[in-house]
């Protein structure tokens, strides 16, 4: 079988993006998730954080499904989110706005003027205070301050939180925070699935200007994140009861380059 597939990156978060309008990915064979697996590894496969699948969608302008790099499939991704928009793009999907189905229900999302993707991520209802905070961005994030943000031992420290018995058998995102500015943090990710840093994360990033807002470190609710791969804003709104609505993930994309899987 001869696929073709596209590398894009997000603020150094990358994935692998198959158009599956066709539905000739073998989603249902038996070794699929190790063939994911394979593809996303970096030294014997294509290498990324992620697989993305964008397929048909009764209502929507296409359907986002998304697997770990380790071959399960996974919740959203906000990252994964905005490079699929822009391969909708180029697929001439839509032309400035679109809305699109993903793992925790519909997204809107747009092409700005400056070709950065805007992409709206679902309402966070409840933060939870846990030593740091706990909440769910589309996917679950713990997020916690630290000092010296460069030199934190990411990998080490969450992989011990991210398997702690309260988040479950699958475990949590782990978001280390350091505020560099008024409403500016540096925000370092250990991603499930991955079992690793990854130089950015959409839904850790939302997750981490949410908490430092509800913690109060900032006022605003136009927020700068700075991670290892990138630039993105946050801004949201509070509704009545103290929630988040109207929640943006704003930030660059590229598209690396496009290949085909042969005999996959």
């Amino acid at each position: 079988m001869n696929l073709e597939f596209y590398k894009y990156q997000g603020t150094g978060n990358d994935f692998i993006i198959v158009d599956n309008r066709s539905e000739l990915f073998p989603k249902k064979d038996t070794k699929i998730n190790s063939k994911i697996s394979k593809l996303c590894e970096r030294h014997f496969g294509i290498g990324a954080d992620g697989l993305i699948l964008l397929e048909k969608c009764k209502g929507y302008d296409f359907n986002m499904v998304y697997y770990n790099s380790d071959g399960r499939e996974g919740t959203m991704c906000g990252n994964g989110g905005r490079c699929t928009v822009d391969l909708a793009k180029y697929l001439k999907i839509f032309e400035r706005e679109t809305t699109f189905l993903g793992f925790d229900g519909v997204h809107h999302a747009s092409v700005e003027v400056d070709n950065k993707i805007k992409l709206q991520m679902k309402n966070v209802q409840e933060v939870k205070k846990r030593d740091g905070f706990f909440l769910d961005t589309g996917s679950p994030h713990y997020v916690v301050m630290v000092d010296d943000i460069y030199n934190y031992p990411v990998k080490e420290k969450g992989r011990i939180i991210a398997h702690l018995e309260p988040y479950g058998k699958k475990g949590t995102n782990v978001n280390f925070v350091e505020q560099n500015g008024n409403n500016s943090f540096f925000v370092r990710t250990y991603e499930r699935g991955v079992e690793d840093e990854t130089l950015s994360c959409g839904t850790g990033v939302v997750a981490s200007a949410i908490s430092m807002f509800h913690a109060q470190q900032t006022k605003s609710k136009n927020i700068n994140i700075i991670t290892r791969g990138g630039h993105l804003n946050i801004s949201f709104k509070i509704d009545n009861n103290g929630g988040y609505h109207s929640i943006f993930l704003k930030g660059a994309v590229e598209k690396v380059y496009q290949g085909h899987l042969f005999g996959f």
